[in-house]
């Protein structure tokens, strides 16, 4: 399934899921990414030793989190990481297959189990939190710093 068309909001080259393999919609989801080592970012992390980003990882996990308890018209943003731990390094052309499930909620904030393995191998696993988008907004007050200068 396709991300984008699951409500996923970002678009490339922020996108860390290539296909969402399982959906159990708001509770949770399943999603692979395989990085092609051609990124521009693997020539300073690290040269001539090339490793996936864990931050990336991490937002892939985060990015499968947001589809498996939102959707269209229902974003979720990653508020806080509790968690996260990398269990070896992942190189380019490793096919990386995400996991978050839904396994608690207060207050508004949603918070999901996350794993990622490769070759069902657990290469890191943590614990995220999100909460759902606010309608867009204009967040400037309504006096502005021009209207007190005139």
């Amino acid at each position: 399934m396709d991300p984008l068309s699951l409500g996923l909001p970002h678009r490339p080259p922020f996108i860390f899921i290539d296909e969402v393999e399982k959906l159990e919609a708001g509770l949770q989801a399943e999603a692979r990414k395989q990085f092609s080592g051609e990124e521009p970012f693997f020539q300073g992390h690290f040269p001539g030793n090339p490793i996936v980003p864990g931050v990336l990882l991490a937002e892939g996990m985060a990015q499968t989190a947001g589809i498996a308890i939102g959707g269209p018209g229902k974003t979720f943003l990653l508020t806080a990481i509790r968690s996260m731990k990398f269990l070896r390094p992942i190189r380019p052309r490793e096919e990386i297959h995400f996991r978050a499930k839904r396994v608690g909620e207060a207050g508004g904030l949603v918070q999901c189990a996350v794993e990622a393995r490769v070759e069902g191998e657990l290469v890191a696993e943590g614990q995220l939190i999100l909460a759902a988008a606010a309608a867009r907004r204009d967040l400037r007050p309504s006096g502005t710093i021009d209207n007190e200068l005139k």
